[in-house]
């Protein structure tokens, strides 16, 4: 079973406001793959969530479908809340996140095995700088 780490975050510049999604994919068999991409209007928790869905759907471009079967994932991210909610230690009862929720849980299936962990925000540095990069770019294009 091959291994990938991915690590993500999510971030708005208000809550709502202008947001953005940074994604670190790492294994073997790739190398590490770096994402940073603007989002739109959204909330830091539907961020965070975007951030994951947009991990899983690249991963599966990345390696495949055979490939994503025989994967073991393992996710990082310093969001306390999503990851509580995706280890079902939480509810979901935003309406938002309810339908975020439920992409990642079908998501998931097409992975062998998939688990979210908790880290403090130092440890994902990397995933914040490409959020806050793309939330720079998006700035400077509306400030012309």
């Amino acid at each position: 079973m091959s291994k990938y780490t991915i690590f993500t975050d999510g971030g708005s510049r208000g809550n709502p406001g202008l947001a953005a999604i940074g994604v670190v994919i790492e294994g073997a068999d790739i190398g590490k793959k770096e994402y940073a991409e603007y989002i739109g209007i959204t909330t830091n928790n539907e961020a965070e969530y975007k951030a994951v869905i947009f991990a899983l759907k690249k991963l599966k471009q990345l390696v495949g479908n055979n490939g994503s079967e025989k994967s073991h994932v393992v996710f990082y991210m310093d969001s306390e809340l999503a990851i509580k909610q995706l280890n079902n230690e939480y509810k979901v009862k935003d309406e938002g996140i309810q339908q975020l929720f439920l992409e990642v849980h079908n998501l998931r299936l097409d992975f062998g095995k998939v688990e979210f962990n908790h880290v403090v925000r130092g440890r994902n540095a990397n995933a914040d700088k490409l959020v806050n990069q793309a939330l720079d770019r998006e700035s400077n294009k509306l400030d012309l």
